[in-house]
C-alpha cells in the first residue's frame, strides 16, 4: 500500500511538472483607455510605400498603439487586425460632400469601412474630412451632416458606443489666441462650430485640433521664442503670461490647448475634450526655413511624447493630459510643396529612424533610443532542467520561431540550453512588447540591459536594437506554416523526454 501511495504521489508530481514547465502565455499588454498615449499620423505620399503589413511591422516594434489614418485603406485594415493597434480612419475631403447629402452615402461608407473590418480591428474613431473649415470651405455647410450621417450608420450597427466620429480643425480658427482666455473662433463660422460642438457633446467625443506651434513660431516674425515652440526650459521671466488669469505658460502647445479650451467655453461648451490629431516639426527646410532641422525636430517630438505621457496637463487643466497624434511615421518624399512638406516623418521608407528620439526613462513607444534597450536571459544559475521545459514552451505554445537555434541554423551555435533559451526568452520578450510579465518563465528569465545575442536575435530586429528598425512580420499566432509545425514537434519532443525521466523515477520506485 505505501508503494502504491508512494507511486500516486509521483503520478501527481509529474502532473504539476507537466503543468508548471509550460507557463502561461503573457497576455500584451494593453494601455488603460483612460490615460493620456501618445499615437502617430500615417501618410501615403511616398514613392516607395511600405506594404501595410511592413508597416504593421515597424508599429509593433515601436509599441506605437494608437494611429490615425488619412483614408480607410483595406490593405491596412486587414493588416492591422488582432494587432490591439487601435485606428483612427478618415473620410477623405473629397468623398465629404457626397456622404454629406445622403444617408445611404453615409451608410455604404461605414460598411465598407468600418463594419467589413471590426471588430478584429479596432477602429476607435473616424475622422470625417481634415481641416475642411480652411481647405475646403464649400464643404462646410454639409460637414455637419456627414458628421451626424456617420454616427446615424454606426448607431444603425450598435457601433455608435465604440467608435467616436469628429473632424480636426486648424487652430487658425481661433482668432486672438494669446492670451488664451479671450480666444475665440472665427464667428463667421460659428453656424458650423456651435452645431459641431453640440454634436459632440451630446455623442461624448472630442474635438479634434492640428497644433503646429512650428507654424505659429514661423508667423510670428520673432515674437514667439524658438525654446519656447519647443518645450525647452526657459526661465520664470520669460514665460508667457495670461494677464486675464495670471497664469504663465512655459511652452506654445499648452497655450495654444488652452486657447481651444477658451474658444469654446466662450460659445458655452465646457465639457468637450480635446484630442490632438496632428502635432509635429520638419526636419530639413528651404533656406527660408532654418530651424526645420533634425535637432528641433527631434527635440519637440521628444520633449512633446515626455509632456503628454508625463501627464502635466496644461495651466487650465492641469494633471488633465491631452492624447496626441504625432504628424508623421515616416517622411512623404512626394507630397507637393516645401522641402519642409516632405520632411516631417520619424522614419523613412525604409524603417530607419529620420533621428532617433530621446525618450530614455520616457516609456516604452517610440523608444528607438539605443541607450535604453532591455533583453530577457535566462537568469544566472537557473535548473537547466527547467530552463529546457521554459525553452519548450517558448518554442511549442508560446509560438516563438525558434528555427533559427536548429542544427546548421544561424543561431544554433553554442548549442546548450542557456544560449538557446536566451534567444527564446528574449524573441518572446520583444514580440509581446517588451511586457516585463513576459520575461519569467517560472523564474528562470530576469530582464538586463546586457545584450545576450551571439546572432542576430528576431527580437532585436524588430526592436531596433542598432537603432534602426527593420520591416519584419512577426509569425501569426495562429501560423500554421512548416516552421510552426518544426516549433510543435520541439516542443513535444521536450515534453517527452520530462515524462520520460518521471517514468523511469515510477518504475525505480515500482
Amino acid at each position: 500500500m505505501a508503494s502504491l501511495l508512494h507511486l500516486l504521489l509521483l503520478l501527481s508530481l509529474s502532473l504539476l511538472v507537466l503543468s508548471s514547465a509550460a507557463p502561461s502565455p503573457s497576455p500584451s499588454p494593453t494601455p488603460a483607455d483612460e490615460g493620456a498615449y501618445i499615437g502617430v499620423n500615417i501618410g501615403t505620399d511616398l514613392s516607395d510605400m511600405p506594404h501595410p503589413t511592413q508597416v504593421v511591422a515597424l508599429l509593433k516594434a515601436q509599441q506605437i498603439r494608437h494611429i490615425r489614418l488619412y483614408d480607410a485603406d483595406p490593405g491596412m485594415l486587414i493588416a492591422l487586425a488582432n494587432t490591439k493597434i487601435k485606428v483612427i480612419i478618415s473620410v477623405p475631403n473629397d468623398q465629404l460632400l457626397g456622404i454629406g447629402q445622403s444617408n445611404s452615402t453615409a451608410a455604404n461608407w461605414v460598411k465598407r469601412n468600418v463594419i467589413a473590418h471590426s471588430p478584429a480591428t479596432t477602429i476607435t474613431a473616424i475622422s470625417v474630412g481634415s481641416e475642411v473649415l480652411t481647405s475646403l470651405s464649400n464643404a462646410a455647410p454639409v460637414l455637419v451632416s456627414a458628421i451626424k450621417n456617420v454616427h446615424a450608420a454606426l448607431l444603425s450597427a450598435n457601433l455608435d458606443r465604440l467608435i467616436k466620429v469628429s473632424t480636426p480643425l486648424s487652430t487658425s480658427l481661433i482668432l486672438d489666441p494669446f492670451p488664451p482666455s479671450q480666444a475665440f473662433f472665427n464667428r463667421s463660422l460659428n453656424p458650423v462650430i456651435v452645431p459641431l460642438l453640440s454634436f459632440l457633446q451630446s455623442t461624448n467625443s472630442y474635438l479634434m485640433m492640428n497644433v503646429y506651434p512650428y507654424y505659429d513660431y514661423m508667423q510670428s516674425n520673432g515674437v514667439i521664442p524658438l525654446d519656447y515652440a519647443l518645450f525647452k526650459p526657459i526661465p520664470p521671466n520669460k514665460e508667457a503670461v495670461d494677464a486675464n488669469t495670471l497664469v504663465r505658460y512655459s511652452n506654445a502647445f499648452d497655450a495654444m490647448v488652452d486657447a481651444t479650451y477658451f474658444a469654446m467655453a466662450f460659445l458655452n461648451f465646457t465639457n468637450v475634450p480635446v484630442l490632438v490629431t496632428e502635432s509635429g516639426w520638419p526636419s530639413k527646410g528651404e533656406t527660408n526655413e532654418p530651424d526645420a532641422t533634425l535637432d528641433n525636430a527631434n527635440t519637440y517630438n521628444s520633449n512633446l511624447i515626455r509632456h503628454v505621457l508625463n501627464k502635466t496637463g496644461t495651466p487650465k487643466r492641469p494633471g488633465i493630459a491631452v492624447s496626441t497624434y504625432i504628424y508623421e511615421l515616416y517622411n512623404e518624399d512626394t507630397k507637393p510643396g516645401s522641402l519642409s512638406e516632405k520632411n516631417w516623418g520619424l522614419f523613412n521608407a525604409n524603417g530607419e529612424p529620420a533621428y532617433i528620439l530621446r525618450l530614455t526613462n520616457s516609456g516604452s513607444v517610440l523608444a528607438n533610443d539605443t541607450t535604453n534597450q532591455t533583453y530577457c536571459t535566462a537568469r544566472e544559475g537557473a535548473d537547466p532542467k527547467m530552463l529546457q521545459a521554459a525553452l519548450d514552451w517558448a518554442c511549442g505554445p508560446g509560438k516563438i520561431d525558434c528555427s533559427p537555434i536548429k542544427q546548421g541554423e544561424a543561431c544554433y551555435e553554442p548549442d546548450n540550453v542557456i544560449a538557446h533559451a536566451n534567444y527564446a526568452f528574449d524573441t518572446y520578450y520583444h514580440q509581446t512588447g517588451n511586457n516585463p510579465d513576459a520575461c519569467d518563465f517560472n523564474g528562470v528569465a530576469s530582464i538586463t540591459t546586457t545584450d545576450p545575442s551571439t546572432c542576430v536575435f528576431a527580437g532585436s530586429l524588430g526592436n531596433g536594437r542598432n537603432g534602426t528598425s527593420v520591416n519584419i512580420t512577426a509569425p501569426s499566432a495562429n501560423s500554421t506554416t512548416s516552421s510552426g509545425i518544426q516549433n510543435d514537434l520541439y516542443y513535444s519532443r521536450g515534453m517527452w523526454s520530462i515524462f520520460a525521466l518521471i517514468v523511469l523515477n515510477v518504475a525505480n520506485v515500482l
